[in-house]
């Protein structure tokens, strides 16, 4: 019998996980509490929709942790030996700063007037939709402004 202790097996976003799923398990307790005694509707649906804002990254990360048998590789900050040159170098691609996101979002609020104004809005909203999203494409894929 060898003397080595056995290798640990890595358990990448379990914690995150189960934050995630906490929170939703959490927010659907208080959804049925919520709907069992006030019986109001758009309530209800809010802490639904909250559950799902806990459930939907926390399946995700549960998926990458458990189901793949915790095969991920580990990430520098979750060993306790790992020093600051562990987490040096790139750490991921970011865009540019860029003015299609805020297009976007006034073409959204024209989109939203439509409902006040009239449909006429509304195209000019979509269009500015499209346009918005066709800029922010090429923008992305030359590399740089359009």
């Amino acid at each position: 019998m060898s003397g080595a202790a056995p290798a640990k097996t890595y358990k990448g976003y379990r914690v995150e996980a189960l934050v995630f799923l906490g929170t939703a398990l959490f927010f659907g307790i208080i959804c049925l509490v919520y709907w069992f005694t006030s019986y109001e509707h758009a309530g209800a649906v809010m802490l639904l929709l909250t559950v799902f804002l806990g459930f939907i990254p926390g399946s995700y990360l549960f998926w990458w942790g458990w189901s793949k048998g915790g095969n991920m590789p580990p990430r520098p900050e979750d060993s306790d030996d790992a020093e600051l040159v562990d987490g040096a170098g790139t750490v991921g691609a970011f865009p540019s700063s860029s003015i299609w996101p805020f297009c976007m979002g006034i073409s959204a609020a024209v989109i939203c007037l439509a409902l006040v104004f009239g449909a006429w809005l509304g195209v000019l909203g979509g269009a500015g939709v499209v346009a918005t999203l066709i800029g922010y494409t090429m923008e992305s894929r030359r590399g740089g402004y359009v």
